[in-house]
């Protein structure tokens, strides 16, 4: 069973609410965390709280929603040993696995629907990483620049 953690910001609520009730469904470990309401909250916080919680778990999941999923994909992407990706289409959702080995999904709630969303969660969680020629410009991600 392949474990999921997801947040949104206040402009992803309400699709983080219909993506964890979908997971859930399709027998994914959903570990939502938060907001709880749509009261106002700064996207960067709930990128580190995914972004926290697959430094810990590395053989997990995240998905990250806010209005565009922009800022929660920039937030994300600051934090060593994440490739998170946003993704609109599903090329996007099977390209960022199969060549980059993202292990963040980021959407935004402003500018694709809930039955998209759905599809590019799951092609994201099925789609393995490639490696072979990928791998070698993956590992450089992660390699101190100046």
């Amino acid at each position: 069973m392949k474990t999921v953690y997801i947040a949104s910001d206040h402009a992803g609520f309400s699709l983080k609410n219909f993506l964890v009730k979908h997971l859930v469904e399709k027998g994914y470990a959903v570990h939502d965390l938060g907001p709880a309401d749509t009261a106002r909250c700064d996207y960067p916080d709930s990128a580190f709280a995914v972004t926290s919680a697959l430094k810990k778990d590395e053989s997990a999941f995240g998905i990250l929603i806010c209005g565009t999923g922009i800022g929660m994909s920039m937030a994300a992407n600051r934090v060593p040993g994440i490739r998170a990706a946003l993704a609109a289409c599903e090329f996007h959702a099977r390209a960022c696995r199969a060549h980059n080995n993202a292990n963040v999904l980021c959407l935004g709630e402003r500018v694709t629907g809930p039955g998209v969303a759905a599809d590019l969660a799951d092609i994201f969680l099925n789609t393995d990483f490639e490696g072979g020629r990928h791998l070698r410009r993956v590992e450089l991600f992660d390699k101190k620049q100046d």
